[in-house]
């Protein structure tokens, strides 16, 4: 892909759109860098480009007179593909992609992408330590928090690049093709950015678009969208389920995970094995397995790594117990979905849990969590600026607190919680009401649980 010379626009100068900007001012392009916050808002960073790289800074309306000059777009996730610069720049002819395509085009290595509505951040890192330990040379980023272009100097032709893609992320690829793509599940999830349903999981199989009749497409089989999508797919298929077992694919019988490929079959690991908790988890570890196996790791060697993967954070990640309740941290849980597989993880255990939802709602309905809140929850907790949204819909399922600050969520919920409960943060939203992302709300429930467990030993002392 030529760069040099073109008169390049960034939009989003967050941590893609600061790497995009980089990328191409190194390669010789005329780059402006955009955000709709003030520059003085950006990061230390984003700022820094206009001197180290002599590029253009701008925020506020972006002149036509510019935007007829510029022939690449670079959009950041955050950004709609239909934002007025984007448009305007597409209508006369410009090219307008995204980060991961812009990386894509120069990436040496074999990518395997992974996307879904819940888990791919855990299948991405586990299909990481799985090649890793496997002695095999191994990058991850994209949407897990390194920008895929940061890998391109470090990927060589035999590495496999283990890549997190997000639905925004996938709205602008044109040539990205992984060799192994793989589609957890698709439930309703930024409802406030598509129009529809069908919309967003349209944008979910984007990822299979580029695959030829020697690449892997890997599916989910208990799912109602990503199970109907191997018809049609130029990629070999292979499925996993954790509900049934399968003619060809991978899957959960009883204890064990099973794998059974032309006729034969053979057990992976046990479930016994995975240290982290929910039937959601079985499937993300399935997933991994399927996708490693494909990259030639003996089972073993999965195994083995499976039985020491501890999980990532922000993601049913156990935080402390005090009085005899446990705090859970799923602040990465900004669905409903991923709030139910959250809470169904946890029913597994006895006692009952004190929910935290709340934040920046995405217009989808909360009513899926309330046959398991009737059944499992002993008190609501809802914050943030869809609390009263998520009060109305969720009213006359359980006790319900309304709080105005994680800290006071927290205690609330502690004061709510008897011996043997657990409190569990799976907001079901997005963090931008209160919080620059999800893992500083996650940090903020981890020191308020900390506060907590700090006064009590002070009042243990006392």
């Amino acid at each position: 892909m030529q760069i040099e010379g073109r008169k390049i626009l960034v939009l989003g100068a967050g941590r893609s759109g600061t790497a995009s900007a980089r990328f191409a001012a190194e390669r010789g392009g005329t780059v402006a860098l955009h955000d709709k916050k003030a520059v003085e808002e950006w990061s230390d960073e984003a700022r820094s480009l206009k001197t180290s790289h002599n590029v253009g800074l701008m925020s506020g309306q972006i002149p036509s007179w510019l935007l007829d000059q510029i022939d690449l777009v670079i959009i950041s996730p955050g950004i709609p593909a239909n934002s007025v610069p984007a448009r305007y720049v597409d209508r006369k002819d410009g090219e307008v992609i995204g980060e991961v395509e812009l990386a894509f085009r120069f990436l040496k290595g074999r990518m395997i992408g992974i996307t879904g509505s819940n888990g791919k951040t855990t299948t991405t890192t586990l299909v990481g330590e799985i090649l890793k330990d496997a002695g095999m040379d191994v990058l991850v980023g994209g949407n897990i928090g390194t920008p895929l272009l940061d890998l391109v100097s470090l990927a060589k032709e035999d590495t496999w690049v283990v890549t997190e893609l997000s639905s925004f992320q996938l709205e602008t690829i044109v040539d990205l093709r992984p060799r192994i793509a793989a589609c957890l599940n698709v439930t309703p999830n930024h409802m406030d950015r598509y129009d529809l349903f069908s919309d967003y999981a349209a944008a979910k199989h984007r990822i299979f678009m580029n695959q030829a009749d020697e690449d892997l497409a890997v599916l989910n089989a208990d799912d109602a969208v990503t199970s109907k999508w191997a018809e049609g797919l130029k990629a070999h298929v292979t499925f996993f389920s954790v509900k049934k077992e399968l003619d060809e694919g991978s899957f959960l019988r009883g204890n064990e995970l099973v794998c059974r490929a032309e006729g034969s079959e053979k057990v992976l690991a046990n479930r016994n094995d995975i240290l982290l908790r929910g039937l959601h988890n079985v499937e993300n570890v399935l997933a991994a397995f399927a996708i490693s196996l494909a990259c030639g790791v003996s089972p073993d060697s999965m195994r083995e790594t499976v039985r020491n993967f501890k999980g990532v954070e922000h993601r049913m990640e156990f935080v402390a117990k005090i009085n005899d309740v446990s705090f859970y941290n799923d602040s990465k849980a900004t669905s409903v979905d991923a709030a139910l597989k959250a809470l169904e993880a946890l029913s597994e255990s006895d006692g009952k849990t004190v929910l935290l939802l709340g934040g920046r709602g995405k217009n989808a309905p909360y009513a899926p969590l309330i046959p398991l809140i009737g059944s499992t929850v002993r008190a609501l907790v809802v914050y943030g600026e869809d609390g009263d949204n998520i009060a109305e819909q969720l009213k006359g399922t359980s006790e319900i607190i309304r709080a105005g600050s994680m800290t006071e969520a927290v205690k609330f919920a502690a004061e709510a919680a008897e011996p043997g409960d657990k409190v569990l943060l799976a907001p079901a939203c997005a963090s931008f009401d209160m919080f620059k992302s999800f893992e500083e709300r996650g940090d903020s429930f981890r020191k308020a649980v900390t506060d907590l467990t700090e006064a009590e030993a002070v009042s243990g002392r006392g």
